[in-house]
């Protein structure tokens, strides 16, 4: 979306790149002409609303000047949008795809199912959330921001009443309806929605916490029960649900057993429990889901980002009805997984959920279906499935709290953390912020093995990526560092990955890089950058085949990975590696989809097209990646491509020389 509005400001090219405006209102007179719509405004009014400390003439003259900066914005928007002058009103003029708030109030007012789940996926927070805003203008954004957060709240009900057990409008509208309960706890309409979710996808017991957590806010908020009509959603399910609800009208007071605490040695990490899932087949015929319940503990117990509670502990809490935030206060954990389970002959239906305790906000759900005639092999690929989306979703969740963190409470450990995001996004300015991080978390603890392995990792992209000025240096750093971090790391598995990564394209002993990521897999199997790295090496030392295949577990391991771009390209570089070049553009442009900021890619594109004999479209990606890398040559590449390239690849140059990139 060009221009974004709900929940951020933000203005986006094109080439989806960031345009930055020049001063602080400037973008903001872009806000008012879009939320003026077709009856625009008139030039004194929005003067009035941005500058109503200066003089008439000063004002205008700031208007003048950021409009002409609005116009060149979108100019490069590129997309029809513009600005329309009738006498002394102003227009912004194009269609509604252009603007959120505009793309949001359009297909909210539709009775689709999918309109509507769209709708719920384009309203990313409360109009302007994220900007400071100075008087009159705060009040008149105000209003408009309540009428659109007026529009949510009946879109997420509606949309609730809608859905089927399963899809991506169920996820739409759960994920509307947890944005709306962050800004307001007490919104029964976005309680009563994640209801009637709980209800149509089986889940009575979700549904009966839910409706305890909006019994809590509410009382909290207004000192008074929820409206019936919330309750009435759960009374009216069965006779059992019925009773449970009024036993939670009648008393608050439904704490699970007291457990013993974490050790203080452990409340550093986080930390999760997996909660006894819910049988909602036969009487008796738990076994199954107990047999669930202890493959994803032992699956999770082997990644270290986190402490995993025992089974034994968990199911303490089995057969009651128990909120999740007291297990969370009663265990001392962060993160609960919950999930119930549902057999009809040899079918079988799992819902799986991960849920921060002290918010109660779901971070991640799916679904698995199966047949039970091979229960092992069953159990083994719910668990596989379930640990490898947890451990980024509860990542990204301590991410968030270390940004929360004052600056003088951080430690190595949340430092680390913040310089995730930028250490996964693949980009120069982000690999150079996650090394300035992780130099911060290191200048606490100098001896953090995992700090010092993704700080390998960060020089090795340095040099590979062509986003140093001196690669032969960022490499030389690269293998220093991954030196330095195997001497203090033994049992972390995505750090061991960034070792062996980080050798893999910085050395040509394969055996080597291939002996830490090995042993990445070993303690974990359900790492997914594990086996895209394990993937990386057979494109550079063995099969282009195994290659493949690696990467496509990589992906069935976590579809929406950070990397997937990563994953795209390597499958390519495979493709290229057994000449079939026509398939190897196409994972390319995949890739460059998913990731489009990743531009050292347009190298791979413009060979590869020059291989297909398309000289045309062979310059049109050379231009691009020699847009971002002015002045690249041959003798530059080598000095931070990966040495296996040159070993183990003989055609490569041959391939890039075929683009006409110059020699020196």
């Amino acid at each position: 979306m060009p221009i974004q509005m709900l929940g951020r400001l933000g203005l986006t090219s094109s080439d989806d790149e960031t345009i930055t405006l020049p001063t602080r209102k400037t973008p903001l007179v872009l806000v008012v002409l879009a939320l003026s719509g077709e009856r625009g405004i008139r030039r004194e009014a929005l003067a009035e609303l941005l500058w109503p400390d200066r003089a008439e003439g000063q004002a205008r003259s700031s208007l003048r000047q950021a409009l002409t900066a609005v116009r060149k914005a979108l100019g490069d928007i590129g997309k029809g949008l513009a600005i329309e002058v009738d006498g002394d009103v102003l227009r912004l003029s194009g269609g509604s795809e252009h603007v959120d708030v505009w793309h949001f109030a359009a297909l909210a007012e539709e009775s689709k199912r999918d309109d509507l789940a769209v709708a719920a996926d384009c309203y990313q927070g409360d109009l302007l959330a994220d900007v400071a805003l100075e008087e009159p203008l705060g009040a008149w954004v105000a209003s408009e921001r309540e009428q659109l957060r007026q529009k949510a709240i009946t879109l997420v009900e509606e949309l609730s009443k809608q859905v089927g057990p399963q899809g991506g409008e169920l996820k739409a509208c759960e994920a509307l309806a947890t944005r709306l309960l962050s800004g307001d706890a007490a919104l029964e309409a976005a309680h009563r929605a994640i209801i009637r979710l709980r209800l149509v996808q089986g889940q009575r017991n979700a549904a009966l916490r839910q409706l305890q957590r909006c019994r809590e806010a509410t009382i909290a908020e207004f000192g008074t029960e929820p409206e019936d009509l919330t309750s009435a959603l759960l009374q009216a399910s069965d006779a059992t649900t019925a009773d449970v609800v009024k036993q939670l009208i009648a008393s608050s007071d439904m704490r699970a057993p007291a457990s013993t605490q974490l050790p203080a040695s452990d409340r550093a990490r986080p930390s999760v429990v997996v909660m006894p899932f819910d049988d909602l087949g036969p009487a008796g015929d738990d076994f199954f889901a107990d047999g669930v319940v202890e493959e994803i503990t032992s699956a999770l117990s082997r990644i270290k980002d986190f402490f995993v509670i025992a089974r034994q502990s968990a199911f303490t809490y089995k057969g009651r009805f128990v909120d999740v935030g007291e297990v969370g206060r009663d265990l001392g954990v962060r993160y609960a997984v919950e999930g119930t389970v549902r057999r009809d002959g040899d079918k079988v239906r799992i819902t799986v959920q991960l849920v921060e305790t002290e918010t109660r906000v779901q971070l991640w759900s799916d679904r698995y279906e199966g047949n039970t005639k091979d229960i092992f092999e069953l159990q083994d690929r719910i668990a596989s499935h379930v640990a490898g989306a947890i451990n980024p979703s509860i990542r990204a969740s301590e991410i968030e709290l270390a940004r929360r963190t004052p600056p003088e409470n951080l430690q190595a450990y949340d430092y680390a953390l913040r310089a995730f995001p930028h250490f996964w996004a693949h980009r120069k300015e982000d690999n150079e912020k996650a090394l300035e991080l992780f130099d911060e978390a290191l200048a606490r603890d100098p001896n953090y093995g995992v700090a010092l392995a993704f700080k390998a990792w960060c020089h090795a992209q340095q040099a590979c990526y062509l986003w140093a000025e001196n690669p032969g240096e960022e490499r030389a750093r690269a293998i220093e560092t991954a030196d330095m971090a195997a001497l203090h790391l033994t049992d972390h598995a995505t750090a061991l990955t960034a070792i062996g990564a980080a050798y893999s394209i910085t050395t040509t002993d394969y055996k080597l890089a291939e002996s830490f990521i090995s042993r990445s897999l070993a303690l974990d199997p359900n790492n997914a950058w594990g086996w895209m790295r394990d993937a990386w090496l057979n494109v550079f030392f063995a099969s282009a085949d195994e290659a493949i295949t690696k990467f496509n577990h990589a992906l069935a391991l976590s579809p929406f990975d950070p990397l997937t771009c990563n994953v795209y390209f390597g499958i390519a570089s495979a493709h290229a590696n057994k000449r079939d070049f026509a398939t190897a553009i196409e994972f390319v442009e995949r890739g460059l989809r998913a990731g489009p900021g990743v531009t050292w890619a347009y190298r791979l594109l413009a060979s590869f097209h020059a291989m297909n004999g398309d000289k045309e479209k062979s310059e049109e990606a050379l231009a691009k990646f020699l847009h971002h890398y002015p002045g690249m040559t041959i003798k530059k590449m080598k000095e931070g491509m990966p040495p296996a390239v040159t070993v183990r690849i003989p055609d490569y140059w041959t391939r890039v020389r075929k683009t006409g990139i110059p020699e020196e």
